[in-house]
C-alpha cells in the first residue's frame, strides 16, 4: 500500500481555482456564452427555418462541388431525406447546428496555433503535450468546469466539443505548413515574397488537403461528442439517445444513433471530396 503520508490531492486546489474564476471573472463567461448563444441559436434557426427540401438540395449541390459523383450526390439526398422519413429532422438540425457551431470556433482556434506551431519550434514542442491530454482525458471530465463556468445548455456542450476536438486540426495544420516543400517556399522568398504571402500564397495552399483531413477529424470527433454533450443540456439527436438510455427504449436509441451515423457519413464524405479535389487542384497547378 503507497504511505498516507505521500498523498497529495490536486481536488482542492482545482476547485479553488475555478471557484476564483467564477467570482473574478464571471461577467468574461457570460460574455462568452452570450456571444456563442446567440451564434449557435442563430444557425439553428436559419437550419430550422429552411424547407426540408431545401436543406436536402444545399447539402446535394455541396456534394456535388466536393466530388462530381452522382452516385454520391444521389445517396446524400437519399439520406437526408430518410431522417426525415425516421421523425428526425428537427433533431438533426439542432445537432447540426452545435456541431457546426463547435466546428467554426475549432476552426478559428485551431488553424492559427497549427500555423504558429509549424513556424515556432518551441511553441510546438509547448503544445503537442497539451493535445495529447486533450486527446487522452476522458471527456467527460470536460463537462465538468464547463459546466461549472457556463452553467447547463448549449454553451458548455459546444466548448467541451471544441477541446475534444480541436486537436486534430491543429497538428495536421503543423503538419501541413512543415511538410511543404522548402524548395518552394525557398524560390517564392527568391523572388521577394514576404513571409505573410508566402504563408498565404504557396504554403497555406499546398497545405490544404492536410488541412482538410484534419478539419474531416474534427468533424467527426464533434459528433462523436453529442451523446455525452446531451448530458449538460444539449439538445438533439443525443438526447433522443440518452432518453432512450433512460427509458430502456431501444428503437428510440438507435432511430437516433441512426440519424447521427447519416450525419457522420454525409459531412464525412463531403468534407473528404473537398480535400481530395483540393489536393488534385494543388498536383494540377
Amino acid at each position: 500500500m503507497f504511505p498516507e503520508n505521500l498523498h497529495y490531492s490536486i481536488r482542492g486546489p482545482v476547485n479553488d481555482f475555478i471557484e476564483m474564476l467564477v467570482i473574478n471573472y464571471g461577467w468574461v463567461f457570460k460574455a462568452i456564452s452570450h456571444a456563442l448563444l446567440q451564434s449557435v441559436l442563430l444557425i439553428e434557426s436559419a437550419l430550422r427555418g429552411l424547407p426540408w427540401w431545401c436543406v436536402i438540395i444545399i447539402f446535394m449541390v455541396g456534394a456535388w462541388y466536393s466530388s462530381r459523383r452522382i452516385i454520391l450526390t444521389a445517396a446524400v439526398g437519399i439520406l437526408l431525406f430518410l431522417v426525415g422519413v425516421l421523425g428526425l429532422w428537427d433533431l438533426t438540425m439542432q445537432t447540426l447546428a452545435l456541431m457546426l457551431m463547435a466546428t467554426i470556433v475549432s476552426v478559428l482556434i485551431g488553424v492559427p496555433v497549427g500555423i504558429i506551431a509549424a513556424k515556432n519550434g518551441f511553441v510546438r514542442g509547448t503544445i503537442l503535450p497539451i493535445l495529447d491530454i486533450m486527446q487522452t482525458m476522458p471527456s467527460f471530465v470536460y463537462l465538468i468546469p464547463a459546466l461549472m463556468l457556463f452553467g447547463l445548455g448549449k454553451v458548455p456542450a459546444i466548448l467541451a466539443t471544441i477541446i475534444y476536438a480541436v486537436p486534430p486540426l491543429i497538428r495536421l495544420t503543423d503538419l501541413g505548413i512543415r511538410q511543404v516543400d522548402k524548395e518552394v517556399v525557398e524560390a517564392a522568398t527568391a523572388f521577394g515574397g514576404s513571409p505573410i504571402r508566402i504563408l498565404f500564397g504557396v504554403e497555406l495552399p499546398l497545405a490544404t488537403p492536410t488541412i482538410m483531413a484534419g478539419l474531416n477529424q474534427t468533424i467527426m470527433m464533434a459528433l462523436s461528442m453529442v451523446v455525452v454533450a446531451s448530458m449538460i443540456g444539449a439538445r438533439g439527436l443525443g438526447e433522443q439517445v440518452l432518453n432512450g438510455i433512460q427509458t430502456l427504449d431501444v428503437g428510440k436509441g438507435l432511430e437516433a444513433g441512426i440519424g447521427i451515423v447519416i450525419l457522420a457519413v454525409l459531412l464525412d464524405r463531403i468534407t473528404q471530396g473537398f480535400g481530395k479535389t483540393r489536393a488534385g487542384g494543388v498536383t494540377n497547378g
